[in-house]
């Protein structure tokens, strides 16, 4: 199997590669890779399928957003990591269609503010339910035998400079995680939001 991780280069990212690689070849792209990506640029998302041809499955482990009071988010705070971390794995998946290998699979990355915020959390919480949302039209339309599920975590125990921003949070490690994107990718549900409390 042709396994494709965006955001490979990440806390995630390199823990769902490493986990991926035991179960086929795993091509990792970010902005700082051999084939680099932008995934607020839809021309570089095409761009970067161009170059890395048909995939069974992709993972997506990306998401940048502002962590900013209410109060002092600007229109660009919530349009940039919105066009990051929501538009930015939309165009994967709308993308990706015609690259993905009938019955493969897309895996998109949310997190635990999709359902419990922090202060300072919107842009996350925004993000995070818009691709929750998505996941779950996106499963009954895709074709081909194409699925899509998203993994959606607490806060990480190796993510520690997160940590005093998430006092009480069951933390999770980053290998349950990549264990996530293997049950989405190499089982055959569509349309789950792994949540990982």
């Amino acid at each position: 199997m042709k396994f494709l991780v965006v955001g490979s280069t990440g806390l995630i990212g390199s823990y769902v590669a490493k986990t991926l690689s035991k179960h086929g070849t795993v091509i990792g792209v970010s902005r700082t890779t051999q084939i680099p990506v932008d995934v607020k640029d839809p021309a570089s998302i095409k761009a970067m399928y161009e170059k890395v041809g048909k995939v069974d499955a992709v993972a997506s482990c990306i998401g940048k957003v502002a962590f900013k009071p209410v109060a002092e988010l600007t229109y660009e705070d919530y349009l940039t990591g919105f066009k990051d971390k929501a538009l930015g794995q939309v165009e994967l998946v709308r993308a990706g269609i015609n690259f993905l290998n009938d019955n493969g699979s897309f895996t998109l990355m949310t997190g635990v503010l999709a359902r419990d915020p922090i202060p300072s959390g919107s842009v996350a919480a925004l993000a995070n339910g818009a691709i929750e949302s998505f996941t779950l039209a996106a499963a009954i339309d895709l074709p081909r035998g194409l699925r899509i599920n998203t993994v959606s975590p607490n806060v990480l125990v190796e993510a520690t400079s997160y940590h005093a921003s998430f006092p009480g949070y069951h933390q999770v490690g980053a290998q349950s995680v990549a264990d996530a994107y293997v049950k989405s990718i190499l089982g055959k549900q569509t349309g789950q939001i792994y949540k990982l409390d």
